[in-house]
């Protein structure tokens, strides 16, 4: 299933007990960029599909599986291993990548 609402990325960074940061780093995206889309609460999510993409994989990676029924939901798949290492796991991956951690610092800038 598919990210979403910004409500469901909300509920999802909780359950992963990230902040908006850490998930954004995670995805390679700007931390206002997570901040907009928590913002449009209930509503569909209008970044682009890479960009919502991004987000939803890194936070697949911390045991996050996203729920389309009725209503868009999460649930937390993978609570053996602390979101905290799997954050720096995915930090020190994201760095190791050519281009990847300098694409994601001048976003900051």
């Amino acid at each position: 299933m598919t990210l979403t609402t910004g409500n469901q990325l909300k509920a999802a960074r909780a359950l992963a007990a990230v902040d908006q940061q850490q998930v954004a780093e995670s995805a390679g995206v700007n931390v206002n960029t997570i901040r907009n889309m928590e913002a449009r609460g209930a509503e569909p999510i209008t970044s682009g599909a890479v960009t919502v993409r991004n987000v939803q994989l890194a936070l697949e990676a911390l045991g996050i599986e996203f729920l389309n029924h009725a209503r868009p939901g999460v649930r937390l798949c993978n609570p053996n291993q602390h979101p905290a290492e799997i954050v720096g796991e995915l930090q020190a991956a994201a760095k190791s990548v050519p281009g990847q951690a300098n694409r994601a610092t001048k976003k900051k800038r």
